[in-house]
């Protein structure tokens, strides 16, 4: 299959030669294996989806190092972690960086005992599918701040994106632009490869059951997190949704965008949404199996904002950059408003709040960013021309304090 280039691979490069241990983490699929192969070619490398791998490595390390000599990529280090405390014992005993590069599909958290034994020795990139600019050969690597600085260099790689709405039905993953595999075929055994081979292994839930928990939860990406509501549509104990949500969000699967919240906010909701990392999975578990007919849905919306959110949140990673205190989203219902007000999306960087309307329209109006005022009430920041992210054709004022920027500056 041809390689795609990825945006990351210079930040991954970077941390492995200035990191004792690397570890990089991303959903199945994303190609974390593939970017790993193609950038270190010089290392050695293994799998922990080898049961003999495994069983060497949990029983005789020693003989397992061997047969596995640094510098060594471990693939899949989420299904034998006991390994952690041998490469702490080695990487404490040399002064040498970059022996080893590890890859999972669990964040550091999900592996028993790994965040104790790397403990301020490793270094964690995240992968996400592919970003539009990745997709279209944009050769620009900063993470989406809506500024002048970030604005005046993304026009500077001029690149359009054209209809969007195909790779928000396409989906993110390599294989679907580097393959000519079909679109129903792949989602269907990326769902039932993730539940045999990720979820199998974290809980103990019969397919159907789970399968039927991930079509709720993907037909409500872009709301906000009701576990009540998907508990009584799965039929199963709230318990075991928060349970299950949370492992989602730990495989890479979903993102729990978290609410904007400050001592002068006092009436902002605590709820987080929830966001599919890739939209044609999202399309895929909800049902919609043609670009024409979930464009004109009712979730349309939805699948819009949750695709953009994706996007930001992969320009994040891409740099290497964190984005868990940088973004969010706020909705609240001060004592004057008739309703609650939402701004779609905050970034708060270097004492700055950037609001972000995200619409599915090419005639965004001022109206569209009402809700921005609230911020002014939060005294430490300062707050940023609002803009609203949409399908216009150019960036345009609509007021002194309301840009429409269209999505091609993601």
């Amino acid at each position: 299959m041809e390689y795609i280039q990825r945006a990351i691979s210079a930040t991954i490069k970077n941390r492995a030669s200035n990191s004792k241990v690397l570890l990089l983490t991303g959903a199945r699929q994303v190609g974390k294996s593939t970017v790993l192969n193609h950038e270190f070619t010089d290392y050695n490398s293994t799998t922990f989806d080898s049961r003999e791998e495994r069983r060497t490595a949990r029983e005789d390390p020693a003989v397992f190092f061997l047969n596995n000599k640094p510098p060594l990529i471990i693939d899949e280090v989420q299904k034998e972690p006991s390994i952690l405390e041998e490469i702490k014992i080695r990487v404490d005993n040399s002064d040498e960086r970059g022996k080893f590069i590890l890859s999972g599909s669990q964040k550091l958290e999900l592996m028993k005992g790994a965040s104790e034994s790397l403990a301020g020795r490793v270094s964690i990139l995240n992968l996400g599918g592919l970003s539009l600019r990745e997709i279209h050969n944009v050769d620009f690597n900063r993470h989406f701040v809506p500024n002048d600085s970030y604005m005046n260099e993304r026009e500077q790689h001029g690149q359009t994106y054209g209809d969007v709405w195909e790779v928000i039905f396409k989906g993110s993953y390599p294989e679907m632009y580097s393959s000519n595999r079909s679109w129903e075929d792949f989602y269907s055994s990326y769902v039932n490869t993730y539940i045999e081979r990720d979820i199998n292994e974290l809980i103990s839930a019969d397919s159907v059951t789970f399968a039927k928990f991930m079509t709720v939860v993907a037909a409500r990406t872009g709301e906000l997190l009701n576990y009540a509501n998907i508990s009584r549509e799965v039929e199963v104990s709230l318990p075991t949704v928060k349970s299950w949500v949370s492992i989602l969000e730990r495989t890479g699967i979903i993102h729990l965008l978290p609410v904007y919240s400050s001592s002068a906010i006092k009436r902002a909701i605590k709820t987080p949404k929830i966001y599919f990392h890739d939209t044609g999975l999202a399309c895929y578990l909800a049902g919609w199996t043609e670009k024409t007919a979930v464009q004109r849905s009712a979730v349309a919306g939805n699948m819009f904002e949750t695709f953009v959110v994706s996007e930001i949140l992969k320009s994040f990673n891409n740099e290497g950059r964190d984005y868990k205190n940088h973004v969010f989203f706020y909705r609240g219902k001060d004592k004057s408003a008739v309703k609650e007000n939402e701004i779609d999306l905050i970034i708060d960087e270097n004492g700055v709040l950037y609001p972000v309307e995200i619409k599915m329209t090419g005639n965004p109006t001022v109206k569209m960013a009402a809700a921005n005022s609230v911020l002014e009430k939060v005294h430490d920041r300062q707050v940023a021309t609002g803009v609203i992210l949409c399908l216009c054709d150019k960036k345009r004022y609509l007021s002194e304090n309301v840009l429409a920027l269209p999505v091609d500056y993601l």
